[in-house]
This record gives structure tokens, C-alpha cells and sequence, in this order.
């Protein structure tokens, strides 16, 4: 997963990993953003904002960033400045 995405971004306090976004883009058009994960420890802290605008800075005002959200993160995302969208298609995996 990591070896095959070409924005990642990392939230670190000294020495401890607490915040990573991991995203595939073009660049120009689109970002996903495939992960995005934050410390049990560091949740409320405005880490995951942080890294989704970081994010956005990196790839541009041209390119738009998107995501699955897992079940439980449905509230978080428009918390943070994400809208929610209903035009989106899936083929899911079959293993």
C-alpha cells in the first residue's frame, strides 16, 4: 500500500508517529486520499483537519480530494469541510 502511493503525509510528536494521510493522485485532476489515521491518543486534536488541508495544498487548487469513508467516520468528514457527495459508483472486490 505504501510503496504504491505517491502523497504521503505524516504527523509526528518528537519522536512518536501520531497522524497519517495517505492518498494516490494524478497531480491535476484528483487525489484519493486511501487512508486516513490517527492516534487513539491524538483524536480531537485537529490532526486529521490538518492533514486532509495539507493535503489539498499539496495537490492543488485544480485537483479535488476525495474518499471512502468507513461507517463510523461518516460524521467526521463534513466536521472538517468535506461535502458529502451522492454521484459515485463502486465495483467492490471479490476476495
Amino acid at each position: 500500500m505504501y510503496e504504491n502511493s505517491n502523497l504521503i503525509i505524516t504527523a509526528w510528536d518528537n519522536e512518536r508517529l501520531v497522524g497519517v494521510s495517505r492518498s494516490i493522485t494524478d497531480w491535476a485532476w484528483s487525489c484519493y486520499l486511501a487512508d486516513l489515521a490517527i492516534s487513539q491518543d491524538y483524536k480531537k486534536a485537529g490532526i486529521g483537519k490538518k492533514l486532509i488541508d495539507l493535503t489539498k495544498m499539496k495537490v492543488g487548487d485544480e485537483s479535488i480530494v476525495l474518499l471512502l469513508s468507513v461507517p463510523a467516520a461518516m460524521e467526521y468528514y463534513p466536521k472538517v469541510g468535506m461535502k458529502k457527495i451522492e454521484n459515485g459508483f463502486i465495483i467492490n472486490r471479490t476476495k
